[in-house]
């Protein structure tokens, strides 16, 4: 088993070897076809063609197609072809930017999710406050709702309270954000018209 595993990875191993052998030859006979080999490595390179069978035919298809794109003429764009491409783009319409990106209702869904958030934050607060008994007949008490009275330390110091203010001060940044980025993009859009007008 050992011995098989061996044998797989050094074929292998010679495949990737003889591929990048296969490539430096085919750049060394590029740069003796092109000029670009010194004199010392031209003479070692037409040293392999001559005595090398595989040199040799390496350099013979590379050769045939080095004269190949010799003969073939490049196709040269016509003077007004920029002018041509951007006169066709003229004649398409662009879609208009929109202004709304954003569904108008996912808006009013948070603005809803926000409200009935701080109404039960709200009603929290409410049921929190311990009310005295009420001997006037007055639906609210004045002396009822006194601030002194009422224990900041336990509507305030509560893990959801916290959590739920922290969630809502980062929706309200993103939110402030989404607001400034809209602005900032109508005023862009606003300057590009201008200039388009011009």
């Amino acid at each position: 088993m050992r011995i098989k595993g061996e044998l797989k990875h050094s074929y292998g191993y010679f495949i990737i070897k003889r591929n990048d052998m296969e490539q430096e030859m085919e750049k060394l006979i590029w740069e003796y076809i092109d000029g670009l080999a010194d004199a010392t490595l031209k003479a070692d390179i037409s040293k392999h063609i001559a005595e090398d069978p595989v040199w040799h035919n390496k350099y013979i298809e590379l050769m045939n197609i080095h004269e190949m794109l010799q003969k073939e003429d490049l196709e040269m764009p016509s003077l007004r072809f920029t002018k041509n491409i951007m006169e066709e783009i003229a004649h398409l319409h662009v879609a208009p930017a929109t202004k709304n990106y954003i569904n108008k209702n996912v808006i009013r869904g948070f603005m809803a999710f926000f409200l009935v958030m701080i109404g039960g934050l709200f009603i929290y607060f409410i049921g929190q406050i311990h009310w005295s008994s009420n001997s006037t007949g007055n639906l609210i008490p004045a002396y009822s709702l006194n601030a002194n009275k009422v224990n900041w330390s336990l509507l305030l110091n509560n893990t959801y309270v916290n959590i739920f203010i922290g969630i809502n001060v980062m929706l309200g940044l993103i939110l402030v954000d989404k607001y400034m980025q809209g602005k900032k993009n109508s005023r862009d859009a606003g300057r590009l018209t201008k200039g388009d007008s011009a």
